[in-house]
């Protein structure tokens, strides 16, 4: 599933940023760290620490995003039982 980032405002995308990696707004930090540091059992609380230049905000609004988006996902690709 290929998310639209320009759907979420905690994000950005520029060619000339991380090779246009998305990443966290008015930073360097792809949001993929987050999603790295969540699998590994980081708390959202630690990875805040860990990258200062994120906010809790953006964090929780790329959480609510992807949520969101996988939710419509699976209500649009969920089979219909006779």
């Amino acid at each position: 599933m290929d998310l639209d980032w320009d759907n979420c405002p905690a994000v950005s995308r520029s060619p000339k940023v991380v090779s246009g990696a998305v990443v966290f707004k008015n930073s360097r930090l792809p949001v993929s760290a987050l999603f790295e540091n969540l699998k590994g059992g980081a708390t959202v609380d630690e990875f805040l620490e860990w990258y200062e230049g994120v906010s809790k905000e953006q964090v929780y609004d790329v959480l609510q995003f992807v949520t969101q988006s996988a939710e419509s996902h699976e209500n649009f690709v969920r089979p219909k039982h006779a």
